[in-house]
Protein backbone atom coordinates (compact mmCIF):
# COMPACT_ATOMS: atom_id res chain seq x y z
CA UNK A 1 0.00 0.00 0.00
CA UNK A 2 1.46 3.51 -0.93
CA UNK A 3 1.86 5.35 2.16
CA UNK A 4 0.15 9.01 2.42
CA UNK A 5 2.60 11.49 1.48
CA UNK A 6 3.11 15.03 2.19
CA UNK A 7 -0.43 17.16 1.15
CA UNK A 8 -1.31 20.90 1.98
CA UNK A 9 -4.29 20.90 3.42
CA UNK A 10 -6.92 19.93 6.29
CA UNK A 11 -10.02 19.11 7.47
CA UNK A 12 -12.84 18.65 9.79
CA UNK A 13 -15.70 16.56 10.46
CA UNK A 14 -18.39 15.18 13.20
CA UNK A 15 -18.92 11.68 14.38
CA UNK A 16 -20.24 11.83 17.47
CA UNK A 17 -23.96 12.10 17.48
CA UNK A 18 -24.79 15.98 18.13
CA UNK A 19 -28.14 17.07 19.63
CA UNK A 20 -29.04 20.69 18.40
CA UNK A 21 -31.69 22.42 17.09
CA UNK A 22 -31.98 23.05 13.67
CA UNK A 23 -30.49 27.01 12.51
CA UNK A 24 -31.35 29.17 10.30
CA UNK A 25 -29.46 30.51 7.08
CA UNK A 26 -28.40 33.78 8.57
CA UNK A 27 -26.73 31.32 11.55
CA UNK A 28 -24.09 30.10 9.24
CA UNK A 29 -21.24 32.57 9.63
CA UNK A 30 -18.25 31.12 9.85
CA UNK A 31 -16.83 28.66 6.74
CA UNK A 32 -17.28 25.67 7.40
CA UNK A 33 -14.91 22.14 6.85
CA UNK A 34 -16.55 20.22 3.86
CA UNK A 35 -16.60 16.64 3.19
CA UNK A 36 -18.03 15.04 0.67
CA UNK A 37 -18.01 11.16 0.32
CA UNK A 38 -19.10 9.48 -3.20
CA UNK A 39 -19.44 5.96 -3.14
CA UNK A 40 -19.55 4.41 -6.63
CA UNK A 41 -22.25 1.58 -7.52
CA UNK A 42 -24.43 1.75 -4.12
CA UNK A 43 -28.16 1.41 -3.91
CA UNK A 44 -30.62 2.76 -2.75
CA UNK A 45 -31.50 -0.37 -0.11
CA UNK A 46 -27.97 -1.36 1.01
CA UNK A 47 -27.32 0.66 3.97
CA UNK A 48 -29.74 -0.28 7.45
CA UNK A 49 -30.87 3.35 7.63
CA UNK A 50 -32.20 3.06 4.13
CA UNK A 51 -33.88 -0.49 4.35
CA UNK A 52 -34.54 -2.44 7.80
CA UNK A 53 -34.66 -5.83 6.04
CA UNK A 54 -30.71 -5.19 4.44
CA UNK A 55 -28.03 -7.60 4.88
CA UNK A 56 -25.59 -5.64 5.16
CA UNK A 57 -24.44 -4.02 8.54
CA UNK A 58 -23.67 -0.72 8.25
CA UNK A 59 -23.02 1.25 11.43
CA UNK A 60 -21.01 3.84 10.13
CA UNK A 61 -23.56 5.28 7.38
CA UNK A 62 -26.46 4.37 9.77
CA UNK A 63 -24.61 6.02 12.69
CA UNK A 64 -23.78 9.23 10.02
CA UNK A 65 -28.23 9.51 9.81
CA UNK A 66 -28.25 9.10 13.42
CA UNK A 67 -26.31 12.56 13.46
CA UNK A 68 -27.70 14.55 10.37
CA UNK A 69 -30.53 14.71 7.93
CA UNK A 70 -31.52 11.17 5.86
CA UNK A 71 -33.20 12.10 2.13
CA UNK A 72 -35.38 9.74 0.96
CA UNK A 73 -35.77 11.26 -2.75
CA UNK A 74 -32.52 12.24 -3.74
CA UNK A 75 -30.89 11.55 -7.15
CA UNK A 76 -27.73 11.35 -9.28
CA UNK A 77 -28.50 13.42 -12.56
CA UNK A 78 -27.26 10.21 -14.09
CA UNK A 79 -27.71 6.39 -14.03
CA UNK A 80 -24.02 5.66 -14.61
CA UNK A 81 -20.55 6.70 -12.81
CA UNK A 82 -18.94 9.17 -15.96
CA UNK A 83 -21.91 11.22 -16.31
CA UNK A 84 -23.57 11.41 -12.96
CA UNK A 85 -20.05 12.80 -11.31
CA UNK A 86 -19.80 15.41 -14.33
CA UNK A 87 -23.16 17.02 -12.68
CA UNK A 88 -22.09 16.56 -9.33
CA UNK A 89 -19.18 18.91 -10.27
CA UNK A 90 -20.68 21.28 -12.31
CA UNK A 91 -23.98 21.62 -11.19
CA UNK A 92 -25.05 20.93 -14.41
CA UNK A 93 -27.49 18.37 -16.12
CA UNK A 94 -25.05 15.98 -17.79
CA UNK A 95 -28.35 15.48 -20.11
CA UNK A 96 -26.96 19.19 -21.48
CA UNK A 97 -23.58 17.70 -22.89
CA UNK A 98 -23.97 16.54 -26.76
CA UNK A 99 -20.33 14.25 -26.26
CA UNK A 100 -18.64 12.79 -23.67
CA UNK A 101 -18.06 14.09 -20.12
CA UNK A 102 -14.86 15.59 -19.76
CA UNK A 103 -14.02 18.37 -16.79
CA UNK A 104 -11.70 20.44 -19.14
CA UNK A 105 -9.16 23.23 -17.24
CA UNK A 106 -11.09 26.43 -16.73
CA UNK A 107 -14.52 24.20 -15.97
CA UNK A 108 -15.72 25.80 -12.92
CA UNK A 109 -16.02 22.99 -10.13
CA UNK A 110 -17.30 23.16 -6.71
CA UNK A 111 -13.32 23.13 -6.56
CA UNK A 112 -12.53 25.61 -8.00
CA UNK A 113 -15.37 27.82 -6.55
CA UNK A 114 -14.71 26.96 -3.06
CA UNK A 115 -11.04 27.75 -3.84
CA UNK A 116 -11.63 31.49 -5.17
CA UNK A 117 -13.80 31.65 -1.60
CA UNK A 118 -10.44 30.51 0.38
CA UNK A 119 -10.70 26.79 0.77
CA UNK A 120 -7.84 24.75 0.85
CA UNK A 121 -9.14 21.51 -1.36
CA UNK A 122 -8.33 18.42 -1.63
CA UNK A 123 -9.42 15.03 -3.38
CA UNK A 124 -8.87 11.42 -2.74
CA UNK A 125 -10.25 8.55 -4.51
CA UNK A 126 -11.78 7.56 -8.54
CA UNK A 127 -11.51 10.41 -10.99
CA UNK A 128 -13.15 9.50 -13.82
CA UNK A 129 -14.15 12.81 -15.83
CA UNK A 130 -11.22 12.74 -17.92
CA UNK A 131 -7.96 14.50 -18.45
CA UNK A 132 -7.00 17.17 -21.64
CA UNK A 133 -3.94 15.10 -22.63
CA UNK A 134 -4.57 11.50 -22.82
CA UNK A 135 -2.49 9.86 -25.25
CA UNK A 136 -0.02 8.68 -22.78
CA UNK A 137 0.53 8.29 -18.94
CA UNK A 138 3.92 9.72 -18.86
CA UNK A 139 5.00 13.58 -17.67
CA UNK A 140 2.70 15.85 -16.66
CA UNK A 141 -0.79 15.29 -17.06
CA UNK A 142 -3.00 18.64 -17.63
CA UNK A 143 -6.67 19.32 -16.53
CA UNK A 144 -8.29 16.32 -13.99
CA UNK A 145 -8.79 17.11 -10.55
CA UNK A 146 -5.39 19.10 -9.90
CA UNK A 147 -6.37 21.27 -13.57
CA UNK A 148 -10.09 21.46 -11.90
CA UNK A 149 -9.64 23.76 -8.85
CA UNK A 150 -8.41 20.97 -6.09
CA UNK A 151 -4.93 22.08 -4.73
CA UNK A 152 -3.94 18.44 -3.97
CA UNK A 153 -5.35 15.47 -5.85
CA UNK A 154 -4.46 11.19 -5.04
CA UNK A 155 -6.21 9.11 -6.91
CA UNK A 156 -6.92 6.56 -10.18
CA UNK A 157 -7.97 8.12 -13.39
CA UNK A 158 -11.25 5.70 -13.79
CA UNK A 159 -13.57 3.01 -12.40
CA UNK A 160 -10.85 0.13 -11.02
CA UNK A 161 -11.96 -2.38 -13.55
CA UNK A 162 -11.02 -0.23 -16.09
CA UNK A 163 -7.10 -0.10 -17.65
CA UNK A 164 -4.54 1.38 -17.17
CA UNK A 165 -4.43 0.76 -13.33
CA UNK A 166 -2.20 3.31 -11.57
CA UNK A 167 -2.13 5.77 -9.09
CA UNK A 168 -1.84 9.71 -9.49
CA UNK A 169 -0.54 12.50 -7.36
CA UNK A 170 -1.45 15.60 -8.46
CA UNK A 171 -0.40 16.28 -12.13
CA UNK A 172 1.59 13.13 -12.59
CA UNK A 173 1.36 9.05 -12.39
CA UNK A 174 2.96 7.59 -9.27
CA UNK A 175 4.15 4.40 -11.39
CA UNK A 176 3.91 4.10 -14.79
CA UNK A 177 1.93 0.73 -16.09
CA UNK A 178 5.12 -0.53 -17.68
CA UNK A 179 3.49 -4.47 -16.03
CA UNK A 180 0.55 -6.44 -17.04
CA UNK A 181 -2.35 -8.32 -15.40
CA UNK A 182 -4.82 -10.72 -16.43
CA UNK A 183 -8.45 -10.47 -15.74
CA UNK A 184 -9.58 -9.90 -12.18
CA UNK A 185 -11.35 -13.29 -11.80
CA UNK A 186 -7.96 -15.08 -12.88
CA UNK A 187 -5.85 -13.00 -11.13
CA UNK A 188 -8.16 -14.10 -7.80
CA UNK A 189 -9.45 -17.45 -9.02
CA UNK A 190 -8.10 -19.22 -5.34
CA UNK A 191 -9.79 -16.52 -3.30
CA UNK A 192 -12.72 -15.53 -4.20
CA UNK A 193 -15.63 -18.04 -5.22
CA UNK A 194 -17.43 -16.26 -8.39
CA UNK A 195 -20.05 -18.66 -8.64
CA UNK A 196 -23.99 -17.36 -9.60
CA UNK A 197 -22.13 -13.94 -10.44
CA UNK A 198 -22.77 -12.07 -13.56
CA UNK A 199 -19.78 -11.75 -16.08
CA UNK A 200 -19.41 -8.37 -14.27
CA UNK A 201 -19.85 -8.72 -11.06
CA UNK A 202 -17.76 -10.38 -8.30
CA UNK A 203 -14.07 -9.63 -8.50
CA UNK A 204 -14.38 -8.28 -12.31
CA UNK A 205 -11.57 -6.00 -13.87
CA UNK A 206 -10.16 -6.42 -17.16
CA UNK A 207 -6.52 -7.26 -18.31
CA UNK A 208 -4.50 -4.85 -19.43
CA UNK A 209 -1.60 -2.39 -18.21
CA UNK A 210 -0.64 -1.70 -14.35
CA UNK A 211 2.00 -0.29 -12.69
CA UNK A 212 4.00 -3.21 -11.21
CA UNK A 213 3.51 -2.25 -7.25
CA UNK A 214 -0.28 -1.30 -8.17
CA UNK A 215 -2.70 -4.10 -6.23
CA UNK A 216 -5.99 -3.55 -6.39
CA UNK A 217 -7.11 -4.74 -3.24
CA UNK A 218 -4.99 -1.91 -1.73
CA UNK A 219 -6.84 1.06 -3.41
CA UNK A 220 -9.64 0.82 -1.00
CA UNK A 221 -7.15 1.31 2.31
CA UNK A 222 -4.81 3.56 0.33
CA UNK A 223 -7.95 6.39 -0.51
CA UNK A 224 -8.94 5.95 3.24
CA UNK A 225 -4.84 6.56 4.65
CA UNK A 226 -4.51 9.24 2.29
CA UNK A 227 -8.14 11.19 3.01
CA UNK A 228 -7.22 10.45 6.93
CA UNK A 229 -3.31 12.34 5.99
CA UNK A 230 -4.98 15.00 4.65
CA UNK A 231 -7.32 15.81 7.38
CA UNK A 232 -4.60 15.25 10.01
CA UNK A 233 -2.20 17.23 8.39
CA UNK A 234 -4.53 20.12 7.81
CA UNK A 235 -5.54 20.28 11.33
CA UNK A 236 -2.02 20.74 12.14
CA UNK A 237 -0.64 23.09 9.57
CA UNK A 238 -4.01 25.47 9.31
CA UNK A 239 -7.07 24.13 11.15
CA UNK A 240 -8.90 27.91 10.68
CA UNK A 241 -8.82 27.68 6.97
CA UNK A 242 -11.67 26.06 5.89
CA UNK A 243 -11.30 22.81 3.48
CA UNK A 244 -12.98 20.70 0.96
CA UNK A 245 -12.04 17.20 1.20
CA UNK A 246 -13.93 14.98 -1.50
CA UNK A 247 -13.29 11.39 -1.12
CA UNK A 248 -14.63 9.21 -4.12
CA UNK A 249 -14.69 5.45 -3.17
CA UNK A 250 -14.14 3.17 -6.06
CA UNK A 251 -16.88 0.46 -4.85
CA UNK A 252 -18.90 -1.14 -4.23
CA UNK A 253 -18.39 -1.07 -7.92
CA UNK A 254 -16.24 -3.99 -9.34
CA UNK A 255 -14.07 -5.21 -8.40
CA UNK A 256 -15.62 -6.77 -5.19
CA UNK A 257 -12.81 -7.89 -2.89
CA UNK A 258 -13.63 -7.80 0.36
CA UNK A 259 -10.25 -8.60 2.94
CA UNK A 260 -10.15 -11.76 4.90
CA UNK A 261 -12.08 -9.57 8.14
CA UNK A 262 -14.68 -9.27 5.89
CA UNK A 263 -15.26 -12.15 3.66
CA UNK A 264 -18.24 -14.29 4.92
CA UNK A 265 -19.58 -11.38 7.08
CA UNK A 266 -22.71 -10.21 5.54
CA UNK A 267 -25.68 -11.58 3.80
CA UNK A 268 -25.02 -10.49 0.59
CA UNK A 269 -22.02 -12.29 -0.89
CA UNK A 270 -19.14 -10.56 -1.95
CA UNK A 271 -21.10 -7.90 -2.78
CA UNK A 272 -22.49 -7.34 0.94
CA UNK A 273 -19.06 -8.71 2.33
CA UNK A 274 -16.87 -5.64 0.23
CA UNK A 275 -19.70 -3.12 1.42
CA UNK A 276 -19.29 -3.74 4.66
CA UNK A 277 -15.49 -3.15 4.67
CA UNK A 278 -16.16 0.24 2.68
CA UNK A 279 -18.56 1.46 5.25
CA UNK A 280 -15.41 0.03 7.98
CA UNK A 281 -13.20 2.50 5.79
CA UNK A 282 -15.58 5.76 6.10
CA UNK A 283 -15.95 5.45 9.91
CA UNK A 284 -11.81 5.73 10.09
CA UNK A 285 -12.41 9.15 7.93
CA UNK A 286 -15.28 10.42 10.47
CA UNK A 287 -12.96 9.12 13.25
CA UNK A 288 -9.83 11.42 12.00
CA UNK A 289 -12.79 14.12 12.03
CA UNK A 290 -13.02 13.31 15.29
CA UNK A 291 -9.38 12.88 16.43
CA UNK A 292 -8.29 16.44 15.41
CA UNK A 293 -10.96 18.15 16.73
CA UNK A 294 -12.44 19.65 13.63
CA UNK A 295 -16.07 17.75 13.89
CA UNK A 296 -17.75 20.62 15.44
CA UNK A 297 -17.24 22.87 12.55
CA UNK A 298 -17.49 20.52 9.41
CA UNK A 299 -20.57 20.02 7.12
CA UNK A 300 -20.56 16.01 5.72
CA UNK A 301 -22.48 14.65 3.07
CA UNK A 302 -22.08 11.18 1.56
CA UNK A 303 -23.78 9.61 -1.48
CA UNK A 304 -23.41 7.70 -4.60
CA UNK A 305 -23.06 8.24 -7.94
CA UNK A 306 -26.09 5.42 -9.02
CA UNK A 307 -27.66 2.16 -8.72
CA UNK A 308 -25.97 -0.86 -7.97
CA UNK A 309 -25.00 -3.88 -10.72
CA UNK A 310 -27.99 -6.10 -8.55
CA UNK A 311 -29.28 -8.51 -11.16
CA UNK A 312 -33.09 -10.13 -9.95
CA UNK A 313 -31.18 -13.38 -9.73
CA UNK A 314 -28.56 -11.98 -6.94
CA UNK A 315 -31.92 -11.07 -5.36
CA UNK A 316 -33.82 -14.02 -5.12
CA UNK A 317 -30.57 -16.17 -4.25
CA UNK A 318 -29.72 -13.65 -1.06
CA UNK A 319 -33.27 -12.32 -0.67
CA UNK A 320 -31.41 -8.59 -0.35
CA UNK A 321 -32.94 -5.81 -2.15
CA UNK A 322 -30.04 -3.39 -2.98
CA UNK A 323 -32.77 -0.87 -4.41
CA UNK A 324 -35.06 -1.47 -1.82
CA UNK A 325 -38.99 -0.90 -3.17
CA UNK A 326 -37.14 0.27 -6.26
CA UNK A 327 -37.38 -0.77 -9.98
CA UNK A 328 -34.24 -1.48 -11.54
CA UNK A 329 -30.33 -0.64 -11.45
CA UNK A 330 -27.49 0.88 -12.58
CA UNK A 331 -27.58 2.28 -16.31
CA UNK A 332 -31.49 2.14 -15.63
CA UNK A 333 -33.87 5.26 -16.35
CA UNK A 334 -36.11 3.67 -13.48
CA UNK A 335 -35.81 4.67 -9.90
CA UNK A 336 -33.22 2.00 -8.88
CA UNK A 337 -30.53 3.66 -11.16
CA UNK A 338 -30.77 7.10 -9.64
CA UNK A 339 -32.61 7.56 -6.89
CA UNK A 340 -29.60 7.24 -3.92
CA UNK A 341 -28.93 7.59 -0.51
CA UNK A 342 -27.88 11.05 0.82
CA UNK A 343 -27.54 11.74 4.49
CA UNK A 344 -25.97 15.25 5.64
CA UNK A 345 -24.51 16.11 9.09
CA UNK A 346 -23.23 19.73 10.71
CA UNK A 347 -23.11 19.70 14.40
CA UNK A 348 -25.32 22.43 15.14
CA UNK A 349 -26.83 23.29 12.13
CA UNK A 350 -28.59 19.79 10.97
CA UNK A 351 -31.19 18.87 13.46
CA UNK A 352 -29.82 15.13 13.98
CA UNK A 353 -32.37 12.06 13.35
CA UNK A 354 -34.33 14.36 10.91
CA UNK A 355 -35.62 12.95 7.32
CA UNK A 356 -36.40 15.14 4.10
CA UNK A 357 -38.98 14.18 1.84
CA UNK A 358 -37.84 16.46 -0.78
CA UNK A 359 -36.91 15.81 -4.56
CA UNK A 360 -32.63 17.09 -5.10
CA UNK A 361 -30.26 16.29 -7.41
CA UNK A 362 -26.35 16.08 -6.86
CA UNK A 363 -26.11 18.92 -9.23
CA UNK A 364 -27.64 21.04 -6.25
CA UNK A 365 -24.83 20.61 -4.41
CA UNK A 366 -22.85 23.38 -5.89
CA UNK A 367 -25.45 26.38 -5.35
CA UNK A 368 -25.62 25.21 -1.83
CA UNK A 369 -21.90 25.04 -0.90
CA UNK A 370 -22.38 28.69 -2.28
CA UNK A 371 -24.94 29.57 0.08
CA UNK A 372 -22.86 28.01 3.10
CA UNK A 373 -19.80 30.55 2.57
CA UNK A 374 -22.37 33.14 1.69
CA UNK A 375 -21.28 33.70 -2.01
CA UNK A 376 -22.83 33.15 -5.22
CA UNK A 377 -22.38 31.64 -8.74
CA UNK A 378 -21.57 33.59 -11.45
CA UNK A 379 -23.72 33.66 -14.45
CA UNK A 380 -24.31 30.50 -16.24
CA UNK A 381 -22.14 28.44 -13.38
CA UNK A 382 -24.42 25.80 -12.26
CA UNK A 383 -27.76 26.33 -13.75
CA UNK A 384 -29.23 23.29 -13.15
CA UNK A 385 -28.08 23.56 -9.14
CA UNK A 386 -31.11 24.56 -6.47
CA UNK A 387 -29.79 25.40 -3.15
CA UNK A 388 -30.86 22.89 -0.54
CA UNK A 389 -29.35 24.44 2.60
CA UNK A 390 -32.84 25.70 4.30
CA UNK A 391 -33.88 22.00 3.68
CA UNK A 392 -30.71 20.83 5.42
CA UNK A 393 -31.26 23.66 8.40
CA UNK A 394 -34.96 22.59 8.50
CA UNK A 395 -36.00 26.17 7.81
CA UNK A 396 -37.95 25.38 4.88
CA UNK A 397 -40.73 22.43 3.82
CA UNK A 398 -41.76 22.17 0.39
CA UNK A 399 -40.20 21.16 -3.00
CA UNK A 400 -36.82 23.31 -3.91
CA UNK A 401 -37.08 22.09 -7.40
CA UNK A 402 -39.44 22.25 -10.41
CA UNK A 403 -38.39 19.43 -12.33
CA UNK A 404 -34.74 16.82 -12.70
CA UNK A 405 -33.93 15.28 -15.35
CA UNK A 406 -31.42 11.85 -15.22
CA UNK A 407 -29.77 10.43 -18.27
CA UNK A 408 -29.74 7.00 -19.14
CA UNK A 409 -29.56 5.79 -22.87
CA UNK A 410 -33.81 7.04 -22.46
CA UNK A 411 -33.99 10.27 -21.20
CA UNK A 412 -36.15 10.54 -18.00
CA UNK A 413 -37.48 13.81 -16.65
CA UNK A 414 -39.48 14.44 -12.79
CA UNK A 415 -41.79 16.49 -11.94
CA UNK A 416 -43.59 16.49 -8.72
CA UNK A 417 -45.49 13.11 -8.70
CA UNK A 418 -44.91 12.15 -11.90
CA UNK A 419 -42.22 10.96 -13.53
CA UNK A 420 -41.41 10.37 -17.70
CA UNK A 421 -39.30 8.36 -19.42
CA UNK A 422 -38.82 9.23 -23.02
CA UNK A 423 -38.74 6.06 -24.70
CA UNK A 424 -39.44 2.54 -24.28
CA UNK A 425 -37.72 -0.13 -21.75
CA UNK A 426 -35.23 0.40 -18.99
CA UNK A 427 -32.54 2.45 -20.84
CA UNK A 428 -30.38 0.20 -18.98
CA UNK A 429 -29.07 -3.20 -17.67
CA UNK A 430 -33.16 -4.15 -16.58
CA UNK A 431 -34.20 -6.45 -19.64
CA UNK A 432 -38.18 -5.60 -20.62
CA UNK A 433 -40.15 -7.55 -23.15
CA UNK A 434 -41.97 -4.74 -24.81
CA UNK A 435 -44.68 -5.81 -26.82
CA UNK A 436 -45.41 -4.09 -30.27
CA UNK A 437 -48.40 -1.92 -29.42
CA UNK A 438 -46.80 -0.46 -26.48
CA UNK A 439 -46.60 3.10 -26.16
CA UNK A 440 -43.57 4.98 -26.99
CA UNK A 441 -43.39 6.23 -23.89
CA UNK A 442 -43.79 5.67 -20.07
CA UNK A 443 -45.18 7.70 -17.51
CA UNK A 444 -45.48 6.77 -13.69
CA UNK A 445 -47.03 8.47 -10.76
CA UNK A 446 -44.50 7.84 -7.91
CA UNK A 447 -46.63 8.86 -5.19
CA UNK A 448 -48.86 6.05 -5.47
CA UNK A 449 -46.45 3.65 -8.05
CA UNK A 450 -42.85 3.85 -7.08
CA UNK A 451 -41.99 0.85 -7.86
CA UNK A 452 -43.12 1.80 -11.65
CA UNK A 453 -45.11 -1.06 -12.48
CA UNK A 454 -48.40 0.88 -14.07
CA UNK A 455 -47.11 3.22 -17.29
CA UNK A 456 -49.73 6.03 -17.42
CA UNK A 457 -48.59 6.81 -21.16
CA UNK A 458 -52.24 6.79 -22.54
CA UNK A 459 -54.33 7.65 -19.44
CA UNK A 460 -52.50 11.54 -18.91
CA UNK A 461 -51.25 12.42 -22.36
CA UNK A 462 -51.68 16.32 -21.69
CA UNK A 463 -48.43 15.40 -18.82
CA UNK A 464 -46.61 13.76 -21.63
CA UNK A 465 -46.84 15.93 -24.21
CA UNK A 466 -45.62 18.75 -21.35
CA UNK A 467 -42.94 16.53 -20.00
CA UNK A 468 -41.78 16.32 -23.09
CA UNK A 469 -41.66 19.61 -24.04
CA UNK A 470 -39.38 20.39 -21.41
CA UNK A 471 -37.06 17.51 -22.49
CA UNK A 472 -36.86 18.95 -25.75
CA UNK A 473 -36.63 22.35 -24.40
CA UNK A 474 -33.42 21.16 -22.95
CA UNK A 475 -31.95 19.95 -25.79
CA UNK A 476 -32.02 22.61 -27.77
CA UNK A 477 -30.88 25.02 -25.49
CA UNK A 478 -27.41 26.54 -26.29
CA UNK A 479 -26.38 24.55 -22.81
CA UNK A 480 -26.75 27.96 -20.55
CA UNK A 481 -30.70 28.29 -20.01
CA UNK A 482 -31.68 26.83 -17.38
CA UNK A 483 -35.06 24.67 -17.85
CA UNK A 484 -38.10 25.10 -15.04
Amino acid sequence: MIKATSTLLSMALLACAWNAEAATEADVKQKPHILFIMLDDMGYGDAGCYNPESKIPTPAIDGLAKQGMRFTDAHAPAALCVPSRYGFLTGRYPARKKKGYTVKSGTETIASFLKRHSYKTAMVGKWHNGFDNTNSWEGKLEGGPYGCGFDYFFGIPHSLDIQPYLYIENDHVVQAPTATTPSGKEATADIYDTAGWNKIQGPFWRKGKIAPDFKHAEVLGTFTAKAVTVIHEHSKKSPADPLFLYVAYAGPHTPWLPSDAFRGKSGAGLYGDFLMEIDHEIGKVINALDETGLKQNTLVMLSSDNGPVWFPKNREKYQHRSVGPLRGMKADAFEGGHRMPFIAAWPGKIPAGAVCKETICLTDIMRTLASVVGATLPDGVGIDSYNILPLLLGEKAGPVRDITIHTSKVLAIRKGEYKYLDGKGSGGFTKIKETRDAPPGQLYNLQTDLGETNNLYQQHPEMVKRLKAQLEELKKSEGNVPVR
